[in-house]
């Protein structure tokens, strides 16, 4: 008997709202996952990211869970890997597939300013779900409290004590 299973990138606690929901279904021998997403783009990544040797639907959420769509394939058009590293099960030469194999489907992203800037906060968004996710907190949790974080605010260390403010008050 083939159980079925469920995981969303979302938090979706919010118990008796109505929500649509982009699926993937991956069919296995010995089971059915459906991976479901809030946004289209979020499953046309994912879709893109298991679509590559190395990558299986555990990690492409991981790589989803760093940052938005948009910045993730900024960072893979630039030739960035480093950002695919700090998903666990994802080491350099599978980042660096990621990127090689990906990199043209995103290439026209590349020179686009406004994502440009953002994939530069990217590296510091992520060390900041690090350190909540290494005190204990959710990555969805982590996310939620980075989100009421005003923008002028650089400084990763400022950024995790206003974060910890923030996820103090829930």
């Amino acid at each position: 008997m083939l159980g079925i299973k469920f995981f969303f990138m979302s938090d979706l606690s919010e118990i008796g709202q109505e929500v649509e929901l982009f699926t993937h279904l991956n069919v296995r021998e010995d089971a059915l996952t459906i991976y479901g997403f809030l946004e289209y783009k979020e499953l046309e990544l994912f879709e893109h990211l298991i679509s590559i040797s190395g990558i299986g639907p555990k990690a492409g959420m991981g790589i989803l869970s760093l940052a938005d769509p948009e910045t993730i394939k900024v960072a893979i058009a630039k030739g960035d890997s480093s950002i695919l590293t700090r998903v666990s099960g994802i080491g350099k030469k599978t980042a660096e597939r990621v990127v090689l194999e990906l990199r043209n489907k995103f290439s026209n992203l590349e020179n686009d300013d406004v994502l440009q800037e953002k994939s530069k906060e990217i590296n510091d968004h992520t060390d900041v779900i690090e350190a909540l996710v290494g005190l204990g907190y959710s990555s969805s949790q982590a996310k939620k409290a980075i989100a009421s974080i005003p923008v002028e605010i650089k400084d990763v260390s400022e950024r995790i004590k206003m974060a910890l403010k923030e996820l103090g008050r829930k």
